[in-house]
């Protein structure tokens, strides 16, 4: 059950005769955040008139904010706010308390509630315009007047920059490998042998073997060495492929005498399905002789992560989701994430759709790598009267070169903002290591991630020291320019 909560802040009440900075970080941040947004988001999830009371929208998304800003875990997010008067402020509270505000678990349920989904919305709210209606030349007349002439809907001018690329946010998860991998799931299926074993026990006058030890010894032997050829790697594979297949046997076998898989827990039951799939997939790239195929599971705990190959020179491959922003006027809008890899040209379009749907139009000019200017973008772009950066296709003469060459140039140096970005968003605020294990609680974090960057570099913006600098606004595009006074 859920009750909404007055979203505007009271004064709050500390002890010792303090009263909280009026220009500090956080007083600031509670000024500026969309409240009552985010209480009609929250709200949704709860259907029922019964049950405990949930903890207050403010709470939940506030808590969410500090972890990602500050880079605490969750036991020590709660305490940090138990401790924090200014954090206890930001979330709402109306006078300070030593009290636990919530249990540390509570911050997965927080991000099983606030969804990327949930997250984009709100960052549109905040940073995007609403499109303006405009009128639809297909369903209206003309409008007709007096003198017998008539006008013609005009379309809305495209305006603005856009530039997309996208990245891999790394999991929290070890270094993938083949052998390390059977090695798991022959230590998992031992462990599920146990407890299956324990409940008909008594029609088996021995224990199944199941070769535990020497298994063991031989994945340290192979381990403990630094360099592997191809042949001894194989068959140490071979090995671990037969020790984890003798296991799944031994698992029928004790099914058939009366042992049940309702005996395992949740967890073990998941696993026992996860180790499946990593034998079949192993022992079909054994057979191939390949190091590839679709869909392939890299770890055990979170089977949803896929490896992404990048191509970097010093880390070719990661694991992790994949996502799209686009970077308009300094703010990241996150244009999608999965954890399955995919061309990055695909996602042109729905950026410049979500693009038009936060601020009204087209962008006028889309800046990516040489990934985004495929025949379909361009034609694309230029149905819709939109420049993509990149080389044109077709003859060119010397002197069209020379320009292409130059426009090429500079809208590289601007494509360097959404590197930057990206390297923000990792080193700040932890998007290079993933915390959370489940699927949808990785990409509230990602999205949580960029909606923190977003709001500290507006906060930034808006309470720069007096001095030379001052701020101009683009209420079309609803970004913040700086410009010098002391250079006009």
């Amino acid at each position: 059950m859920y009750r909404k909560q007055y979203t505007g802040q009271l004064k709050m009440d500390i002890p010792f005769g303090v009263n909280l900075n009026a220009d500090d970080k956080w007083v600031r941040l509670a000024e500026m955040m969309p409240w009552k947004e985010i209480e009609e988001e929250y709200h949704c999830h709860f259907k029922g008139q019964e049950g405990q009371i949930a903890k207050s929208a403010r709470l939940a998304f506030g808590a969410l904010y500090i972890q990602m800003s500050e880079g605490f875990t969750d036991v020590q997010t709660c305490t940090h706010i138990r401790q924090n008067p200014y954090f206890q402020y930001f979330c709402g509270f109306e006078s300070y308390t030593t009290e636990e505000p919530f249990h540390a678990s509570m911050m997965t349920h927080f991000r099983k509630r606030i969804s990327m989904e949930m997250i984009r919305r709100i960052t549109l709210s905040v940073f995007g315009t609403p499109a303006k209606e405009e009128p639809d030349n297909e369903m209206e007349p003309d409008t007709e007047y007096e003198d017998g002439q008539t006008q013609i809907p005009t379309e809305v001018e495209n305006k603005g920059t856009l530039i997309l690329d996208a990245t891999c946010c790394p999991a929290d998860i070890a270094y993938p490998t083949d052998i390390g991998l059977l090695n798991q799931s022959r230590e998992i299926s031992e462990e599920i042998i146990d407890i299956l074993y324990e409940t008909v026990k008594s029609q088996f006058e021995y224990k199944p073997r199941t070769y535990r030890n020497k298994a063991r010894k031989e994945y340290l032997a192979y381990t403990k060495k630094r360099h592997h050829s191809d042949k001894e790697t194989r068959k140490t594979i071979r090995g671990q492929l037969q020790y984890v297949s003798r296991n799944f046997r031994t698992i029928e076998r004790l099914m058939e005498q009366g042992a049940s898989l309702t005996s395992l827990d949740r967890q073990k039951y998941r696993k026992l399905l996860v180790i499946r799939e990593i034998h079949r997939q192993q022992k079909s790239m054994y057979d191939a002789r390949c190091h590839r195929i679709d869909g392939r599971i890299v770890s055990i705990s979170q089977p949803h992560i896929r490896p992404i190959v990048r191509g970097k020179t010093h880390d070719p491959t990661e694991f992790g989701a994949k996502v799209a922003i686009g970077l308009v006027g300094g703010y990241a809008f996150l244009t999608s994430a999965d954890w399955e890899n995919f061309s990055e040209a695909t996602v042109l379009k729905e950026a410049a759709e979500q693009y038009r749907e936060a601020f009204g139009t087209y962008p006028k000019v889309i800046i990516g790598d040489r990934a985004y200017p495929t025949r379909d973008n361009r034609d694309w772009c230029k149905e819709h009267d939109i420049r993509l950066s990149g080389p044109r296709a077709g003859r060119k003469s010397l002197q069209f070169m020379a320009v292409e060459q130059k426009q090429i140039y500079q809208d590289s140096c601007e494509r360097n903002a959404v590197e930057g970005e990206f390297g923000v968003v990792k080193r700040r605020y932890s998007l290079d290591r993933i915390m959370a294990k489940l699927p949808d609680t990785s990409f509230s974090s990602i999205a949580m991630g960029f909606f923190v960057a977003n709001m500290e570099r507006k906060l930034r913006l808006l309470f720069v020291p007096d001095g030379d600098w001052a701020l101009d606004y683009d209420f079309e595009l609803s970004s913040l320019v700086i410009f010098s006074r002391s250079f006009g």
